[in-house]
């Protein structure tokens, strides 16, 4: 199972990237990590939302009771259990590329947490993203990787409204040019028309508004053995 969360504290720290805090996590039974980052490299980005101010985002494996995980996640110095987490069920539309352990990708990787608009039911949110805008996002943006995290159950009180996580993976570039960020190729026209599309698809299912983007750096660990 996949556990998600979301951090809070201005300074989570670099705690996060340190051998023992993956030491502890797999102390637990987590097998894989992934540590995302709001930090100067991304510094230029948009971010934006309702939510609380998202700083890092921290992404676990596990077998094991993910409530352990999350534990260890909020015991963390400088996270001051300022925590909102989330078991999710993980799908790769566009599987980002590999990198080794520790390395950062060479990405701008926005994180967005969406919310359902309460005039659709779960089902139909569910579906209208997943099946019908998942190809839309992908034909319309620059991205090389695409991970969609439908929200199974909440495990915080905070961040309940939360109904998915996605993660989109962008070239660097797209933190400076419009055009690297849709993929348009430096026609106007065609990154105009990308955006209109994008955003008329997103408002179907709620997600041009009511949901918090945070622009990350992207790092991934093995765990354990």
């Amino acid at each position: 199972m996949k556990l998600i969360a979301a951090l809070h504290s201005p300074t989570p720290g670099p705690g996060l990237l340190a051998p023992a805090f993956r030491a502890a996590l797999a102390a637990t039974g987590a097998t894989r990590l992934q540590v995302n980052l709001d930090d100067a490299d991304v510094a230029p980005a948009m971010r934006f939302g309702p939510g609380t101010p998202v700083t890092a985002v921290v992404s676990v494996w596990t077998d094991e009771d993910p409530t352990a995980a999350l534990d260890v996640v909020r015991r963390l110095e400088g996270v001051a259990g300022d925590v909102d987490a989330w078991l999710v069920e993980e799908r790769e539309p566009l599987v980002p590329p590999a990198v080794a352990d520790g390395e950062r990708a060479e990405a701008l990787a926005n994180i967005a947490l969406l919310r359902r608009p309460a005039a659709m039911s779960h089902e139909e949110w569910r579906a209208d993203w997943l099946e019908r805008h998942t190809q839309v996002a992908i034909d319309t943006q620059g991205t090389f990787g695409y991970v969609q995290n439908p929200v199974l159950e909440a495990l915080t009180t905070g961040g309940a409204d939360v109904a998915g996580i996605v993660e989109e993976l962008f070239p660097m570039a797209a933190l400076h040019d419009q055009h690297a960020f849709y993929g348009s190729g430096g026609d106007e026209a065609e990154l105009q028309r990308r955006f209109t599309t994008l955003m008329d698809s997103c408002a179907r299912f709620g997600a041009a508004e009511g949901l918090d983007l945070v622009p990350t750096s992207r790092y991934r660990f093995a765990l354990g053995s």
